[in-house]
């Protein structure tokens, strides 16, 4: 296969590309944003043009997120329960609120690190291929 462009032939750091979508930038530059809303992809980066229209996170990002929260959320629940058996209403004030607020912070940034992967490993639509 021969490179399109010379962008084809530049490596792209996975790892740097993951933090740049968590912290919800562009992969390539790290300084564009990289939604115009809450969870909506922008169309390309206003800094450096990357197409992010093209991804194909899908379903993954809510997954990993109550992957991660739930792994949090039960531990604490447990431990709380087992030293100091506080009463339901206390579980349903305490935990409610905690798991939707992590849930809420964690999923565009779960969302941007799987993002930043796809960009970097050339994926669903950040490769030389057309989409």
């Amino acid at each position: 296969m021969i490179p399109s462009s010379l962008d084809d032939l530049t490596e792209r750091p996975t790892g740097e590309a993951m933090w740049r979508g968590w912290r919800q930038r562009c992969p390539r530059c790290g300084t564009g944003r990289m939604y115009g809303r809450y969870l909506k992809v922008n169309e390309a980066c206003a800094s450096c043009g990357l197409e992010l229209a093209g991804h194909r996170a899908d379903d993954a990002p809510p997954y990993f997120t109550i992957l991660i929260v739930a792994h949090v959320i039960v531990p604490l629940m447990l431990m709380l329960e087992q030293h100091f058996s506080p009463p339901e209403w206390l579980h349903m004030v305490l935990w409610l609120p905690l798991t939707v607020l992590l849930c809420l912070w964690l999923l565009p940034r779960i969302k941007g690190v799987l993002i930043g992967l796809q960009w970097a490993r050339r994926m669903h639509g950040f490769g030389s291929e057309p989409h």
